[in-house]
């Protein structure tokens, strides 16, 4: 893992020194990622809005709005995301006050993605998806990790496949 990863601190106490965040690099794809759904969700509404009350500034009043509130929770998003890996498998930790804990044994792995959108290749990124034993909710995705930590977690969770394969 790399260093700048391996030495950032956890917030609030919520993980021990396995866990390990997201770079600050992925900051911005994950508060673009949660603003987008606003502005889209209040354009419409502010357009029809804005003919019926016949005034321009109801669009850009809703927008604003939806920039403040996307950004807000991208950026908390961004801040309490973590990912370990350790004997038993991958797990992923998101949230704050509503914290889910996704765990993904080792033994369940079936095969792995990676994913890089033009904006994860700008930025080193890379979206790791873990696809697993079962049918419902059968694929854990972890977005925005670190080119060189979702490249090693890939090759580390194949090697067990491959050794739980030959024995």
């Amino acid at each position: 893992m790399n260093d700048s990863t391996l030495a950032a601190p956890i917030a609030d106490g919520l993980a021990d020194a396995d866990w390990h965040p997201l770079p600050a690099r992925a900051r911005l794809l994950c508060v673009l990622g949660a603003t987008l759904p606003f502005v889209f969700a209040c354009a419409v509404p502010g357009f029809v809005l804005s003919r019926m009350l016949d005034t321009w500034l109801i669009v850009p009043a809703l927008l604003a709005v939806a920039l403040v509130l996307g950004a807000w929770i991208g950026g908390k998003q961004y801040r309490y995301t973590y990912w370990k890996l350790d004997a038993d498998g991958l797990a992923i930790r998101r949230g704050r006050l509503w914290q889910r804990e996704t765990r993904v044994p080792a033994t369940r792995v079936q095969h792995l993605d990676l994913k890089r959108g033009p904006l994860q290749r700008q930025r080193r990124l890379a979206t790791l998806v873990v696809h697993t034993a079962g049918t419902r909710h059968s694929a854990v995705t972890v977005p925005h990790l670190d080119e060189g930590d979702a490249e090693r977690l890939r090759d580390r969770l194949g090697r067990q496949i491959d050794h739980d394969d030959d024995a």
